[in-house]
């Protein structure tokens, strides 16, 4: 057990925030990379969002609309606009063809989302996916984001997000791994991942 004064780590002294800080109408935020945690951070800017009364959508491109997972249950009681377009993992897939197909609609439907203005934020779970693959048009995914209405806020989760989207998004966080419960055998938990 360690005490505070033996303690060698300090507390910040300085305010770590820069000087002419400015309000924004709204932000783009990434999180990618290979830890967990993506989308659960892109569901906990959805609380913050409902609670300061904003209208909220998700898209979800990768996950399938029948595994009811507990953010989906909770945010559509909240009055969250969800749509799951995805079959489920692509190491699943019985039809690639057929997932693209889901990624290319499920991207029209966002595309329209985000355009209409009617959301303050929009979540793009998993979008990453879908540009890396070469599913959707990326050139499209940026200008759509960029020509957005001022007052939509956007995030996008997934791994190995483009350059392009992290050029034009204001914040970026990469979620780095380092253990997950799977390398010990432990399956996904209800609650905890879904």
């Amino acid at each position: 057990m360690t005490n505070e004064a033996d303690s060698t780590t300090e507390a910040l002294a300085d305010d770590p925030r820069p000087d002419g800080l400015r309000s924004a109408p709204s932000l783009v935020v990434v999180n990618t990379g290979n830890g967990k945690g993506k989308s659960s951070a892109a569901f906990g800017v959805m609380l913050r969002a409902l609670a300061v009364d904003w209208n909220v959508a998700v898209a979800q491109f990768i996950k399938s609309s029948d595994w009811k997972v507990g953010e989906e249950k909770m945010g559509r009681r909240l009055g969250v606009d969800w749509f799951a377009f995805g079959d489920g993992f692509t190491w699943d897939s019985d039809n690639l063809d057929d997932d693209k197909a889901h990624a290319r609609e499920g991207w029209a439907t966002a595309k329209r989302l985000i355009a209409a203005g009617e959301h303050q934020l929009v979540i793009l779970d998993e979008l990453t996916y879908l540009c890396s693959w070469g599913w959707i048009d990326q050139d499209d995914v940026i200008a759509t984001i960029t020509g957005r209405p001022a007052h939509v806020n956007i995030v996008v989760t997934g791994r190995d997000a483009p350059a392009e989207l992290i050029a034009i998004a204001d914040t970026v966080t990469e979620m780095t791994e380092i253990k997950h419960a799977y390398q010990q055998g432990i399956r996904a938990k209800r609650g905890i991942d879904f």
